[in-house]
């Protein structure tokens, strides 16, 4: 039970991030990440921190309204690994007028303050 409730709070978490990310809000969709020390990792690179993650989203995505697109997380696989960590493996859609992007996010998800943080992301963009 406490495993389901947990896997729950974090399905929460990446539903409330995608839901900030298609209102254009990308603050809201930072919030799921780790403030300050999130580790980004896309293009071949590591992104610093909480911060940067930021900087990267609004230079890459942001423009007029609706730009950033609409993204959907989906094939959700949880493992808990310890009462305060967890592995989550997604695939991701996002359409939009800059052209569509898929491809797989991997995460470390961590408990802090009692709340679930994503503390790693990796992102691995299906190239076509």
């Amino acid at each position: 039970m406490f495993v389901n409730a947990d896997q729950d709070a974090i399905r929460t978490v990446i539903a409330e991030m995608e839901a900030a990310w298609n209102r254009g809000d990308f603050r809201g969709y930072m919030a799921g990440f780790a403030n300050p020390d999130v580790v980004f990792v896309s293009r071949g690179r590591i992104q610093k921190d909480w911060q940067a993650t930021l900087d990267h989203y609004i230079a890459d995505y942001s423009g007029a309204p609706g730009s950033q697109g609409q993204l959907a997380f989906s094939n959700i696989r949880i493992e808990m690994l310890a009462p305060d960590a967890a592995q989550l493996i997604s695939d991701y859609n996002l359409v939009r007028p800059a052209g569509n992007q898929t491809g797989v996010n991997t995460r470390l998800m961590r408990k802090r303050d009692g709340r679930w943080v994503i503390a790693l992301n990796h992102v691995s963009q299906i190239e076509r």
